[in-house]
Order: structure tokens, then C-alpha cells, then sequence
């Protein structure tokens, strides 16, 4: 068994979608695909938007597009990669996790940028066989 890790699972989410409800949730969807991979390999996945938008909902924004997403979402994600052992950057363009990626590598961080990298996750995502 590998050590296990809080692992913020980092990629677009808003990016590309000209705040298009439907687009957006599924950028969501993709980055939760690869939570079970790695929860199953003993490590504690964690997405950013999982914290801000029940924040952005509690102080009564109308959505991710709110104006106060701004003074929430990147805000939740540097204070997650304070408690966070690594990151998982999932390919696309985004603004928002290329910073979740300086942030980690400036506090010696690892970034791992496929699912394989991650110790414990094999090339398909499942749990790595033990010896």
C-alpha cells in the first residue's frame, strides 16, 4: 500500500465554456472521473470546485458565473494546496489550474500530470497490483 494522499485533481472547469451551464458540468464530470481511481489506490481525491461551489452557494451567488466566483473559487484552491500533498493536472486549457500548478511546485509540491504517475494508480486507472 502507498502512502496515502490528498491529491487536488486540477484542469479546465470554466475554461472554454462562456459560462455555459452544461459545458461546465461536464468539464466537472471529467475531473470527478478521476476521483475513483484515485481513492481506490488509498488516496483522498479533491477538487476545488467541490468546496466553492457550496461556498458560492451559502453566500448567495447565483452560480459559478456569479461576479463573487472570483473572491471564491481561486481562493479555495490556494488554501486546499495548503493542506494537499500533491496535484493531478488533467489536460485542457485553464488559467485557474496552470496556477494550482505554480502554487504547488513553488512549495515543492508534486504535480502529476496522468493518472499512472500517481504512486499506487496503474496505466488504466485501476488500483496497481501488489507484489
Amino acid at each position: 500500500m502507498t502512502e496515502s494522499l490528498m491529491i487536488l485533481i486540477a484542469g479546465p472547469y470554466a475554461s472554454g465554456t462562456n459560462g455555459d451551464p452544461e459545458l461546465m458540468r461536464r468539464n466537472l464530470d471529467r475531473l470527478e472521473e478521476a476521483a475513483w481511481p484515485l481513492f481506490a489506490a488509498g488516496h483522498i481525491p479533491m477538487i476545488g470546485e467541490w468546496v466553492a461551489l457550496p461556498v458560492l452557494s451559502s453566500a448567495g451567488a447565483s452560480g459559478p458565473t456569479d461576479p463573487l466566483a472570483k473572491d471564491v473559487t481561486y481562493p479555495v484552491a490556494h488554501r486546499l494546496l495548503q493542506r494537499c500533498d500533491a496535484v493531478l493536472r488533467l489536460p485542457g486549457e485553464s488559467r485557474g489550474a496552470d496556477q494550482d500548478v505554480a502554487i504547488a511546485r513553488e512549495r515543492g509540491i508534486p504535480v502529476y500530470t496522468a493518472l499512472d504517475e500517481v504512486p499506487g494508480v496503474d496505466t488504466v486507472g485501476r488500483v496497481a497490483a501488489s507484489s
